[in-house]
């Protein structure tokens, strides 16, 4: 028994908190589908806040996928050769901001290891460049299978304190880059930015009657029936992937291309894909004119 009323109560309230969780837990979930619905009563209880939930659903999905659904394909790497000289890299490595780059083997098929930026510092001044050798700038680089599952990767980045690894496919050939920052961004969601369309909009929102935002992650099909237009989705199966093609290169943020009757611009991107677009559609009259 305790003299201090505000105690007692702080006391009451907790045991009533742990009670209530207690009996939340009480009847042991047998699958993931029965633990999600032991998170969600916790989150009607106010016992989970809606962003904690939601985190902890994606920490429970991030378990089924595998490190094909969220790696960099080959085709957007941004790497070096073994044999490119420092003053065809030092360009490359202020443009893209990266901190780690893979470097393949002369005929371009294999990753024989890593280039850090932060190795290149010391060769920024020009007299140091004759003393440029890529042999004593690799670092040794980590590879993974496409099929490994990402919690799985995600535990061997934080054990090995590693940050990056090739992919590799099923024949042993490059396919892609992973960074523990891809496998972060399934948990903790993607940051939005002021260009961001809310869920209840969809994939594609109008700002007029020209210019409309629209996600790179819309699908070919849907921007065709929307916009009434005729990509075709056999090589790819949303509108990001056709405009990465026109570009030929990963695009930077204010970059943009006209295709067909549209012209985009590159509202978000980084280092790994396009996120959203801004779309403008031509009129006829204008079909053989730049904006």
């Amino acid at each position: 028994m305790t003299d201090d009323p505000d105690r007692e109560t702080y006391s009451t309230k907790s045991r009533t908190w742990l009670e209530r969780l207690s009996a939340l837990l009480a009847h042991e979930p047998k699958d993931k589908e029965e633990l999600m619905e032991v998170l969600r009563h916790a989150e009607d209880r106010h016992l989970l806040s809606g962003e904690m939930l939601g985190m902890m659903e994606r920490i429970i999905q991030v378990s089924e996928m595998q490190v094909r659904e969220v790696m960099v394909p080959k085709a957007q790497m941004v790497a070096v050769q073994k044999n490119s000289p420092l003053t065809d890299i030092l360009p490359m490595v202020i443009e893209s901001g990266h901190s780690r780059f893979p470097v393949f083997d002369p005929a371009g098929k294999d990753v024989i290891g890593m280039l850090l930026a932060k190795d290149l510092l010391k060769y920024c001044f020009q007299k140091n460049i004759d003393q440029f050798k890529m042999t004593d700038m690799i670092r040794p680089a980590i590879f993974t299978p496409q099929s490994k599952r990402l919690d799985i990767l995600l535990r061997e980045f934080r054990v090995n304190r590693n940050h990056i690894a090739i992919v590799l496919d099923e024949y042993g050939h490059v396919a892609g880059l992973v960074t523990i920052e891809d496998v972060l961004e399934q948990i903790v969601g993607e940051i939005e930015d002021e260009y961001d369309i809310d869920e209840e909009d969809g994939h594609i929102k109008k700002l007029d009657e020209e210019t409309y935002i629209v996600k790179a992650s819309t699908l070919i099909e849907e921007f065709n029936e929307y916009f009434r237009a005729e990509f075709s989705n056999e090589e790819f199966d949303t509108i990001g992937g056709i405009v990465l093609q026109g570009f030929g290169h990963l695009p930077k943020r204010g970059e943009n291309l006209k295709l067909d009757r549209f012209r985009f611009k590159v509202l978000h991107s980084d280092h790994r894909r396009i996120y959203l677009l801004e779309v403008k559609v031509v009129k006829s009259r204008k079909k053989n004119s730049e904006l």
